[in-house]
């Protein structure tokens, strides 16, 4: 692959595989061909942009966004994103999808046996600030059965979406919990071949952002680019 002046290639395995043959849709999506770099236009690197009234209240607090009260255990997620120097990524969008503390998502196609709950619809967003720091409020999602293998089980997850200056800038990742005794079994946490990559995945306790009486938070900090860049889904 070509790439752009000033680009920062991962170091091999630091980023997860095409092709993982223990992750069973990778064998059909994954790229037969060498990839072949397009550069972007004017068009694709100026917009649409997202303006400062993105982010509301009831969009980051996902136990907020209904009527009643969610199940489940609450938990705060905050972190930073930075670019491959450690300077803060300002303004930038950053969404979150997770199943219910059940282990289901509010979606037609999952017709896992674990309830819905009503009041909690798995979704929400907000914009960095100057320093480059997100937060949300939400539950602990459950551990769900994906039908990936025999007994296959995906962990405890936050999915991540961070958009840069325009749509087409948009990078996927996951957030795992420490500790979590099915990380070892998980195709898609061990796409990545690098252990300390990985561990870039899981994010950290942290007693600052916890809440007393109320919720625990995890620290969960996302670097773009760079040799200690977080793993992103392809």
């Amino acid at each position: 692959m070509n790439y752009p002046p000033g680009y920062r290639r991962a170091v091999p395995g630091t980023q997860p595989e095409y092709l993982h043959p223990t992750y069973v849709s990778s064998r059909k999506r994954a790229p037969a061909q060498p990839l072949i770099y397009l550069p972007h236009t004017l068009s694709e690197i100026t917009g649409p942009v997202f303006a400062p009234e993105t982010g509301n209240v009831k969009a980051c607090d996902l136990t907020r966004q209904h009527s009643g009260e969610p199940l489940g255990e609450r938990i705060i997620v905050s972190g930073r994103v930075l670019d491959e120097d450690g300077k803060p990524v300002r303004k930038t969008l950053v969404e979150v999808w997770q199943a219910n503390a059940a282990g289901r998502y509010r979606h037609k196609v999952d017709q896992h046996q674990a309830p819905l709950d009503p009041n909690f619809s798995g979704h929400g967003y907000a914009m960095t600030d100057g320093e480059g720091h997100y937060r949300f409020i939400t539950v602990r999602p459950g551990e769900y059965p994906w039908g990936n293998h025999h007994n296959a089980w995906r962990p405890a997850h936050v999915h991540f979406s961070l958009f840069g200056p325009a749509f087409a800038t948009r990078l996927v990742t996951q957030m795992y919990f420490p500790g979590d005794p099915l990380l070892p079994f998980d195709p898609i946490y061990n796409c990545t071949a690098d252990e300390s990559a990985r561990q870039r995945l899981i994010s950290a306790f942290d007693w600052e952002s916890t809440i007393p009486g109320h919720a625990l938070g995890y620290k969960f900090d996302i670097i773009l680019n760079g040799r200690d860049a977080t793993p992103m889904e392809k």
